[in-house]
């Protein structure tokens, strides 16, 4: 199978074109990076620096079962490896792709998280917009109920992104693909707001690119806005945790509710494959089945 590849080699190989050619985020090259290393220490147990072959790859995955080890966490580890495999053969590292005799655990799609339209109201209602940190946390928290995009995104997002006029902001996701994402006018009004009064106080004079900034004149952080988001979620005493995601898959959820069609959701959320998609319209089913065993006579 190998053609004297070491497992260290062909991992700094992988990453490496993971990171130039798919143009990957630190986060996902960091995961990649990790259950590398945590399969190379099992290698290195069994006195191999090499590419595991199909039996060692096996007693790596029983090694995962015994040690209690998640379904989630030993399908994404195993995602992983076949993502490695698939790559040295593509490059004629390799001639065979042991993977293919790796048997990958079964497990049930959890439904997306999401609000309804009285939760996601008292959500959105919650900062207090006479300060310049209410102000921005409300535009954010708008901007992402009204466009659906990833919280990286909205992060990422500079002042010349956004066009107010035609409702629709500039953004880069995943794979460094380029859309255009638009949004309603109680979000441009709101964002408008935002512009002329909170960013210019929490700036005070300093300059920045990026769209939202906190009060040291740096850009938004991901962690710093779910921090404050569970806060709003907390204060407006909604009982599940409220994450950026959430407010995702509630934009979402209410497109379809709304009638939209499938393919154009995919297009608005920057879904390169219309099957992960299409996690929503189990949501969408599964509040009709709750519709019926709550008001039918005989449901």
């Amino acid at each position: 199978m190998p053609l004297a590849v070491s497992l260290s080699a062909a991992r700094e190989a992988f990453v490496e074109f993971c990171r130039i050619e798919k143009g990957l985020s630190l986060h996902t090259l960091a995961a990649y990076r990790r259950d590398l290393n945590h399969l190379e220490r099992f290698a290195a147990t069994a006195g191999q620096a090499e590419l595991p072959d199909s039996d060692l790859l096996l007693a790596y995955i029983d090694s995962l079962y015994q040690a209690g080890m998640s379904s989630r966490t030993i399908a994404r580890r195993l995602s992983t490896i076949r993502s490695l495999y698939a790559f040295l053969l593509r490059e004629k590292r390799i001639d065979s792709d042991p993977t293919v005799l790796l048997p990958a655990p079964r497990q049930p799609r959890p439904l997306p998280k999401y609000l309804n339209t009285v939760e996601i109201e008292e959500l959105t209602e919650t900062p207090d917009l006479e300060k310049p940190n209410g102000l921005r946390d409300a535009a954010m928290m708008s901007l992402l109920y009204a466009s659906g995009l990833r919280v990286s995104e909205l992060c990422q997002a500079q002042l010349c992104d956004l066009n107010l006029e035609l409702r629709l902001i500039r953004v880069t996701g995943k794979g460094k693909k380029e859309r255009l994402a638009p949004f309603g006018e109680a979000c441009a009004r709101l964002l408008e707001s935002y512009l002329e009064k909170g960013r210019p106080q929490l700036l005070r004079g300093r300059a920045s690119k990026y769209l939202f900034v906190t009060n040291r004149a740096t850009k938004m952080t991901r962690q710093g806005f779910w921090k404050a988001l569970s806060q709003y979620g907390r204060k407006a005493g909604l009982a599940s945790g409220v994450s950026p995601h959430v407010l995702r898959h509630t934009f979402a959820t209410h497109l379809l509710e709304g009638g939209a069609d499938l393919r154009s959701v995919q297009l608005l959320l920057g879904h390169a494959d219309i099957s992960t998609t299409q996690i929503y319209t189990h949501v969408v089913r599964s509040r009709l089945r709750q519709t019926i065993d709550r008001y039918h006579p005989r449901a």
